[in-house]
């Protein structure tokens, strides 16, 4: 049976993963940690690393498991090009989950996005508002800009040159090859996303809303599950749900 660490285990995000993991039958709860604590101190009692607490956390619980050949399932947000490829270069020893967003209901999304952004993106003005909690401080997103970059994708367009960051004052008319993204912080919300694709006398929208941390938790300890006897790689919730 495969052991879980779970990192900032006091906090709501961690709390709820440890209430995941006593509902699975597939996994135990091997050790807790918090700020302060030293991950190379219980290396015996683990298999993987559950980690959702920031990027400079994660990339020393990810040297820790890579010196010590451990997975881990990273749902961290925020990274910038240098973590991201720390992560890369980690990947190459060790198994590693990375994604933005571990719920099934939005990596379903993700795969209707691509279907959707190849019938009709082209002729459509492509906008993407999220809404998150008060305490989320990384925007737009980590899922907001996974859906522009899997829509960008699908249309042959890079992401970082035609992302538009909010609006404000008089601008030029609106560039069809720009993806737009909106950002709303506030209250308890647990996260929504909405794509929208506007066309002449018509309207597509994907929207993912979660109401419980649980679709979350849930999904990291599915890919916990899912690492045992997994070779050294980079995989996402596409390679786990098989979409």
């Amino acid at each position: 049976m495969i052991k879980i660490a779970v990192v900032g285990a006091s906090g709501r995000m961690g709390q709820t993963i440890i209430e995941s993991i006593h509902q699975n039958d597939k996994v135990a709860l091997g050790v807790t940690l918090d700020k302060g604590d030293e991950l190379s101190a219980v290396i015996n009692q683990f298999d993987v690393v559950i980690d959702f607490t920031r990027p400079e956390a994660t990339l020393e619980y990810l040297k820790v498991c890579k010196q010590a050949g451990k997975a881990i399932v990273i749902g961290t947000t925020g990274f910038d090009d240098a973590g991201l490829e720390i992560i890369n270069n980690a990947a190459q020893e060790i198994p590693v989950v990375f994604a933005p967003n571990m719920s099934v209901g939005v990596n379903l999304s993700l795969k209707l996005l691509e279907m959707a952004a190849k019938v009709i993106g082209e002729d459509s003005d492509i906008e993407i508002v999220e809404a998150h909690h008060r305490h989320k401080v990384d925007a737009p997103s980590g899922t907001a800009l996974k859906m522009g970059e899997v829509v960008a994708n699908a249309l042959g367009r890079d992401l970082s040159k035609c992302a538009v960051y909010g609006r404000e004052g008089i601008e030029e008319p609106r560039d069809r090859q720009t993806i737009g993204f909106s950002t709303i912080r506030g209250g308890d919300v647990v996260g929504e996303h909405t794509v929208s694709f506007f066309m002449e006398g018509e309207r597509v929208e994907i929207t993912h809303k979660a109401s419980s941390r649980m679709t979350f938790a849930n999904g990291a300890v599915r890919a916990s599950a899912w690492l045992k006897d997994k070779s050294a790689g980079l995989y996402s919730m596409q390679d786990i749900l098989d979409i």
